[in-house]
């Protein structure tokens, strides 16, 4: 099959997924609502200046809004994550998903193509999310926004990836989204995403621990550094690593002949 092909195939489902998230203003609307109310609320109730080791051997001294809206990045790539593999859960019970994943495309790359679509509308949701943060005050530097751009990209695929592997163990959409709860809640709040590490450590070893497991502190970390023109070596091997492992969990999961669809297949037969 041609490279064009693999080309037209690849836009498509990017289109789709856009025209879905345009379609879906309310969508839109609930993903900046969300992290908005966490900074104008939570972060105007913790106002103060924290010591960030930003890079060694000194620290940078920030103010708890700047600390927290990288976070605030992070929550909303893992809300859309899941809300993407929600979309899944629902195209798969209508027979649409059906459909894409019977096309003559390799099934791995439709998935790529599906989490690559994701993470774009992630994208679009974060910058407006940053834009207008930078209107209300809290500013990074100007070329931060452009050095978080590859911090995104695999921050998405990752909390994308989690999603698309959790679908695949769900078989009804209403179960889903019960799971959604259950994995983004400890996710986000066990995590750097509000509270430095050293924070967490002086308060409660055992959450500091916790927090340490957690990849989505390494996808947090290595947005607050790269927005911050730093580069953080450690959070990028972590989420990258992280990142490969669940995209290919992701693909072995969908795979008909293997994975939880090919035990699904098994039981319904029965």
């Amino acid at each position: 099959m041609r490279l064009a092909a693999y080309a037209h195939c690849m836009r498509g489902i990017l289109w789709r997924e856009l025209l879905r998230f345009v379609h879906q203003r309310s969508r839109f609307i609930a993903a900046l609502v969300r992290p908005l109310v966490w900074l104008l609320v939570f972060a105007a109730g913790f106002r103060m200046a924290l010591g960030v080791a930003m890079t060694e051997p000194y620290q940078t001294y920030i103010l708890y809004e700047e600390y927290i809206v990288p976070g605030l990045v992070g929550m909303i790539q893992l809300f859309n994550g899941m809300q993407s593999s929600l979309s899944m859960v629902y195209d798969r019970e209508m027979g649409s998903m059906r459909v894409l994943l019977v096309s003559p495309f390799p099934r791995w790359y439709l998935l790529i193509c599906k989490l690559l679509a994701g993470t774009v509308v992630s994208i679009v949701q974060v910058y407006a999310f940053l834009a207008i943060a930078y209107a209300y005050g809290v500013q990074a530097p100007l070329m931060g926004y452009v050095y978080v751009l590859p911090a995104l990209v695999v921050t998405g695929f990752m909390v994308g990836a989690l999603g698309l592997l959790l679908s695949s163990f769900v078989r009804h959409l209403e179960n889903f989204a019960g799971i959604m709860n259950f994995v983004i809640f400890p996710m986000f709040f066990i995590s750097s995403a509000l509270y430095p590490l050293w924070r967490l450590q002086e308060s409660s070893l055992v959450v500091y621990q916790l927090a340490s497991l957690n990849p989505f502190t390494y996808a947090v970390e290595l947005i607050r550094f790269a927005l911050y023109e730093q580069l953080n070596g450690d959070a990028a091997l972590i989420t990258i690593a992280v990142t490969i492992v669940l995209v290919g969990f992701a693909i072995l999961g969908y795979n008909p002949a293997r994975g939880m669809m090919a035990r699904k297949t098994g039981a319904g037969a029965e």
